[in-house]
């Protein structure tokens, strides 16, 4: 269930997600909440300088593994303008972050690269629970991922 606590977290998600394409990266932006509410860390894509892995949830998973204890990470939300690619997932798994809520979602992804004639990936889409074991997810949101389809509209034209 999306909470209104959720939704701000996402549409901050969504901002970090504009910043990215305004920085010539691909629009995507995620942030990690702690289990009292905190945010703790921000981040967006960072790809277009060559390292495809510079997502922003595999960033933050980096991140929790080297500032978080594994009782505070598996507390903690990650929220995400868009559902965690298979290496995104591996590494949130394996470093035993909790939940996981996203605007929008790989399937709808795929729908979207394929209406704007984009490449497939090189890396299948896969829902996060078919990556991590017994993931507490959420997501997506209609109303957010509208707005995310909308900035991935803008990085094709």
């Amino acid at each position: 269930m999306i909470t209104d606590t959720d939704m701000k977290h996402l549409r901050r998600c969504v901002e970090l997600a504009a910043e990215s394409l305004a920085n010539g990266d691909d629009p995507f932006g995620s942030l990690i909440v702690s289990g009292q509410g905190e945010v703790l860390a921000e981040a967006r894509n960072q790809v277009s300088g060559g390292d495809q892995t510079r997502h922003p949830e595999f960033e933050l998973a980096r991140w929790a593994a080297a500032n978080m204890t594994p009782e505070a990470r598996r507390d903690a939300t990650v929220y995400t303008s868009g559902e965690h690619c298979p290496m995104c997932a591996a590494a949130h798994g394996w470093v035993g972050l909790g939940r996981i809520v996203y605007a929008s979602s790989s399937e709808q992804f795929v729908l979207w690269n394929k209406e704007l004639g984009a490449p497939a990936s090189p890396v299948r889409n896969l829902p996060v629970q078919d990556v991590i074991r017994d993931a507490v997810v959420d997501g997506p949101v209609p109303e957010l991922a509208e707005a995310v389809r909308k900035l991935h509209r803008q990085s094709r034209s």
